[in-house]
């Protein structure tokens, strides 16, 4: 493994990847590609984490140079749109973002001669699932402009794959986790915060909606075996990446919080709408694919370093959720002072 290039590395999964690609192949050049939008957020103090790979390169996805591709061995496309709020509000960008640049970097990755393609896709696809975990071979039923680009990229890269390019497009369960780039735009992230500055967790559903769940580092260790993954299963495979450990209901993630934080009061939104996005996962195939890279990270550990975290920073702002920790927020706050133009393109 000469050259690994991870797309999106400057947000919240990014750095987890970087360092688990760089103890997995010591000898292999980590590049970073980003347009930068979130580089800024940063939650480790004056530390960058992009001083530990070997180069980084500023750009767009939708308009990746394909010179950037020459003598890279693997691709790891992380880029994206990366939510429900922030799709619903730029919903052409994140089409634009999702699924028409992940396609076109991924034929160009193959022109290159590159030989693993790993998409960072998602659980969400399911939708509203009622009934048992679904399969990746169940029925599809994506409720936001953020599913339908992850399914629809799915689609179009099936048909790249072949012998000498592998494709493989990982079904995440919903990201969580310590990040030196942190979301708290995620249910449990939001959640960690809510307990450590406040004393108090406000679910904003009624608590019932299913979400499977995986940390940052676990998500890593799935790229990791993507990028490396025997083909017997097929050129193409999308595949649930997960453990059936993690699938909870919304409240039993705010009861678990409130036992590592306590004195935490939860509150339930008895006039909440129906959360449609509720769904099981079944991770059988996962575990049977690769057994050596199962997620090691339970819910409890991954609460306590969430806290750990926030603490070390001395994290108390009760209002976060209009903070720079919130992707949508910062997105505006570009947008308000014309540094990015109403495609989420860089003005100046």
């Amino acid at each position: 493994m000469r050259k690994i290039l991870i797309t999106g590395n400057m947000g919240y999964i990014g750095p987890a990847c970087a360092d688990q690609l760089k103890q997995a192949f010591p000898d292999a050049k980590i590049i970073g590609f980003d347009t930068a939008y979130f580089a800024h957020c940063l939650t480790t103090g004056d530390q960058l984490p992009e001083r530990r790979i070997d180069g980084q390169i500023f750009g767009d996805v939708r308009s990746l140079d394909p010179e950037v591709l020459a003598g890279i061995d693997a691709v790891v496309h992380l880029a994206a749109i990366s939510n429900d709020p922030m799709g619903n509000r730029f919903e052409a960008v994140t089409r634009q973002v999702n699924f028409e640049s992940g396609v076109s970097i991924a034929r160009a990755a193959k022109h290159a001669g590159v030989k693993a393609f790993v998409f960072a896709s998602s659980c969400s696809v399911y939708g509203f699932a009622e009934g048992g975990p679904r399969k990746e071979s169940d029925p599809l039923n994506p409720l936001t402009a953020y599913a339908r680009s992850k399914i629809d990229c799915e689609a179009a890269l099936a048909s790249l794959a072949d012998s000498s390019f592998t494709i493989t497009a990982l079904r995440f369960a919903t990201a969580c986790g310590w990040s030196e780039r942190l979301r708290l735009d995620l249910v449990l992230n939001d959640f960690v915060a809510g307990a450590v500055s406040a004393g108090e967790i406000s679910i904003l559903s009624d608590g019932t909606p299913w979400r499977p769940l995986i940390e940052v580092r676990d998500m890593a260790r799935a790229i990791e075996w993507a990028i490396c993954r025997d083909t017997a299963a097929g050129a193409f495979l999308s595949l649930n990446a997960g453990s059936a450990a993690w699938n909870y209901q919304v409240i039993e993630l705010a009861e678990a919080v409130a036992r590592v934080v306590p004195g935490t009061k939860i509150s339930v939104n008895p006039h909440a709408m129906p959360d449609k996005r509720s769904y099981r996962v079944d991770f059988s195939m996962y575990a049977r694919l690769a057994p050596q890279h199962q997620p090691q990270i339970d819910l409890d550990r991954a609460v306590r370093d969430l806290c750990s975290g926030l603490n070390r920073t001395g994290f108390r702002d009760k209002d976060f959720r209009s903070s720079s920790l919130i992707r949508l927020r910062v997105l505006a706050s570009h947008l308000e002072s014309g540094r990015l133009d109403s495609n989420l393109m860089w003005a100046a």
